[in-house]
């Protein structure tokens, strides 16, 4: 991982800003990462290149690939994701779509194409294909997806509420945050646990941790997994 060629999609948001500070600040990480952004982002390092690109436009391939080649040899290594929005924040189911499964997807092949064999996704608990819910069948669909690009290990992080401050606006979300504690004491039931709300800068630790994994396969993680990837945990 020390020396890992990353393509970060998600680095403005909640978890994704967290895994870039954590890559950054490890004195031990030699790497190479492109963060692809829809704005530039208030981060300064050699080791870091952020293509500013519009995702609907047809450029967002060659100013990636163009990033891919100045800063990491032309070749990644791991594809990380902490893409994510809400139906609210987005305008539209469509738009939601267009970010949450298209875009997702649409970098992940392109990391791929760049070489890379790992991709470590944030999902959503109760992601799949057949969920009655819209987000969680949207979800369910990218992994899905996911599983058939081709990387050798692909892991799934399925984290329930997210907690940590935001740059948008999110009153139900955040009435929820103040109530995600007590919410936690009252999951014990094994089948409710995997719902505990989790705190946005252990999912990044966890994240950071599984950067180093290779040992080919699929694999998923809930809120206790996730919790046990966390080194400060």
């Amino acid at each position: 991982m020390t020396d890992a060629r990353i393509l970060l999609a998600g680095a403005s948001g909640l978890v994704g800003s967290q895994v870039l500070r954590s890559f950054l600040q490890d004195p031990a990480f030699k790497g190479r990462i492109v963060a692809p952004s829809r704005r530039a982002l208030a981060v300064e390092d050699s080791r870091l290149s952020v293509p500013v690109v519009d995702f609907s436009s047809s450029q967002t391939d060659i100013l990636v690939n163009q990033s891919i080649n100045q800063i990491a040899g032309g070749a990644i290594d791991t594809y990380v994701c902490c893409l994510g929005t809400t139906i609210k924040v987005a305008g539209s189911r469509e738009a939601f779509i267009a970010v949450d499964r298209e875009l997702v997807l649409k970098l992940a092949q392109l990391a791929h194409v760049a070489g890379a064999r790992h991709a470590i996704v944030v999902s959503s608990v109760g992601a799949s294909r057949q969920s009655g819910n819209f987000y969680l069948r949207v979800k369910g669909e990218v992994e899905d997806a996911m599983e058939k690009i081709g990387f050798q290990r692909l892991d799934l992080l399925q984290p329930g509420l997210l907690l940590g401050p935001r740059d948008q606006r999110r009153p139900a979300e955040a009435l929820f945050q103040k109530l995600a504690p007590l919410a936690n004491v009252l999951m014990v039931a094994r089948r409710l646990r995997p719902y505990r709300a989790i705190a946005a800068d252990s999912l990044a630790r966890a994240i950071m941790a599984l950067a180093s994994a290779n040992e080919p396969g699929i694999f998923t993680y809930t809120y206790d997994a996730i919790r046990g990837l966390d080194p400060q945990d």
